[in-house]
C-alpha cells in the first residue's frame, strides 16, 4: 500500500479505529501506539554487483500497559502529517508495519479493509530472496553435495 492511499483511506474513515493484523491473522492489540513514522531508504548491491535502493515509509506499533488506548484513524492521519518533513513529497512510498512480538519485524500491507468501526490493514511477511539469479545461479555447476554456490559462493565469476 503506497503513503498517499494509506493518508486517503484514513482521512475518509477519520472516526474509525485503525487496526492491524499480523500475517498468521492475530491482531495487534488495539490499544498500540504508533511511536515513530520513517523514511527508510535503503542502498544495497546484490550479490552481482548491481545496485539498487529501496524506500519505504515506516510506522512502528508498539503495546503499553494502556490497554484503554485507541488509535482512531483520523488521529494516525493527523501523525502522518507531522511527519511530512521527513516523508518524500511524491508520497510514493510503500507502508510498513514495524512491530515487536518475540522479535522485532517489518510487515508490508498486503491489503485493507473497512468494517463498521474499523480501518484494518493486513499485514504480510517480508522474505529475502536472490536479486542476481540472471547472472549468477543459472551458469554456474553444482557444487559438492549439489548445491549451486552462487554470487555469495567461492566458485563465483560474476563481473
Amino acid at each position: 500500500m503506497k503513503l498517499i492511499e494509506f493518508k486517503n483511506l484514513l482521512q475518509s474513515h477519520s472516526d474509525k479505529q485503525f487496526r492491524l493484523i499480523l500475517p498468521d491473522q492475530n491482531a495487534i492489540p488495539i490499544s498500540f501506539h504508533i511511536t515513530e513514522v520513517a523514511h527508510v531508504q535503503k542502498r544495497f548491491i546484490d550479490c552481482g554487483g548491481q545496485l539498487h535502493t529501496t524506500n519505504t515509509c515506516q510506522l512502528q506499533a508498539w503495546v503499553w500497559s494502556d490497554t484503554t488506548h485507541r488509535l482512531l484513524a483520523g488521529k494516525m492521519a493527523n501523525v502522518l502529517n507531522l511527519a511530512k518533513d521527513i516523508l518524500p513529497a511524491n508520497q510514493d512510498l510503500e507502508i510498513e508495519i514495524e512491530y515487536e512480538d518475540i522479535t522485532i519485524s517489518q510487515y508490508p500491507v498486503i491489503s485493507f479493509h473497512v468494517t463498521d468501526d474499523s480501518v484494518v490493514l493486513n499485514l504480510t511477511h517480508k522474505h529475502t530472496d536472490c536479486l542476481a539469479k540472471d547472472r549468477c545461479l543459472p551458469t554456474l555447476p553444482l557444487v559438492q553435495g549439489g548445491i549451486n554456490e552462487g554470487c555469495c559462493g567461492p566458485t563465483c565469476d560474476c563481473n
